[in-house]
């Protein structure tokens, strides 16, 4: 039989155990359907708790969901603006209840979260060549944290400080 698994009479091995006839294939040479499968080890839906940057990845990533729900949240007032003034003040009235406003908080305080972690991951993701020279990761992140901070300003000045 030479090594043939069929004896011969022209079938080949499938996934399934079974043994299949295929076409063009010369009788001796099996043909595997399906590659088995590779050996994984069971992890546990924990494991991201196992080790304290995991644990960093993942609340990070969780906190996706806020940033989401922030712009959920904006692109509503912006269409309950191009409804009219009714519809924009039944939006300001909804945001203002109580569950709304103890979400916003916990939301501001997850986006918080995120901003600040990939702000320290940043220089790892995003390199900055000037000159040939790669920009040290520290002045990377220096640099968002500026842009950041000057833009808060811009639009706190623009909506505290602009109507006086």
């Amino acid at each position: 039989m030479n090594g043939d698994m069929s004896g011969g009479a022209g079938l080949h091995h499938v996934g399934d155990g079974g043994m299949t006839r295929r076409a063009g294939l010369q009788p001796g040479h099996a043909y595997m359907r399906y590659h088995p499968k590779w050996y994984r080890r069971r992890m546990s839906v924990w494991w991201w708790l196992q080790k304290g940057s995991y644990a960093q990845f993942v609340l990070r990533e969780l906190t996706s969901v806020a940033v989401a729900f922030f712009a959920f949240i904006f692109l509503w007032q912006v269409w309950a603006l191009g409804q009219g003034p009714q519809a924009y003040a039944h939006v300001v009235a909804r945001l203002g209840t109580p569950l709304a406003v103890v979400l916003s908080v916990v939301g501001f305080v997850l986006v918080l979260y995120h901003t600040v972690t990939w702000f320290n991951l940043a220089p790892a993701a995003m390199v900055v060549r000037v000159s040939g020279r790669r920009v040290p990761g520290w002045m990377v992140a220096a640099a968002n944290y500026a842009a950041w901070v000057l833009l808060s300003a811009v639009v706190a000045w623009f909506f505290l400080g602009a109507n006086q």
